[in-house]
């Protein structure tokens, strides 16, 4: 799988080290393109570059997800509230950061801890062994017979 496969494709698994490759590295990218836009715009931008970093993020999880036997319905279901609380931002009606709106606070604080579980199940426990319904074991390859034939 190449780099633009785990990044903008949704088919496949992924295994840890390579989720917490892409997922350390598009954090990273994000949060420079955050300050960046905090300096020339504030929140409104911030939330327009969290939208576009949506993408990659759902991509990398998804597979990851794949991996683990799970559907890609429930990392959707993360970045769909993630996108809806940036919206929120983005058309003003978040609130201020000294009195958030109602509405944020009813979707963030849910989401954060939904965040957490995901990244722990994604990170740190081990994919599912052999292949599944998601494609092939991208942590053990097929072991070759002596002749190396499979």
């Amino acid at each position: 799988m190449t780099w633009h496969d785990v990044l903008f494709g949704f088919d496949g698994r992924i295994g840890r080290k390579t989720f917490w490759i892409a997922f350390v590295a598009v954090t990273a990218a994000e949060l420079v393109c955050h300050s960046i836009a905090g300096a020339i715009e504030g929140e409104r931008l911030t939330s327009i570059v969290s939208l576009a970093f949506s993408y990659p993020e759902f991509a990398i999880m998804a597979k990851r997800g794949h991996d683990r036997g799970m559907p890609t319905a429930v990392p959707g279901v993360f970045f769909a509230v993630s996108v809806v609380i940036d919206f929120l931002f983005v058309i003003g009606a978040a609130g201020t950061t000294e009195e958030p709106s109602a509405l944020l606070l009813m979707l963030t604080v849910p989401w954060l801890v939904f965040a957490l579980a995901l990244i722990v199940d994604l990170g740190f426990r081990p994919g599912t062994r052999g292949p599944n319904r998601y494609g092939p074991d991208p942590e053990r390859p097929r072991l070759r017979g002596i002749d190396g034939r499979e």
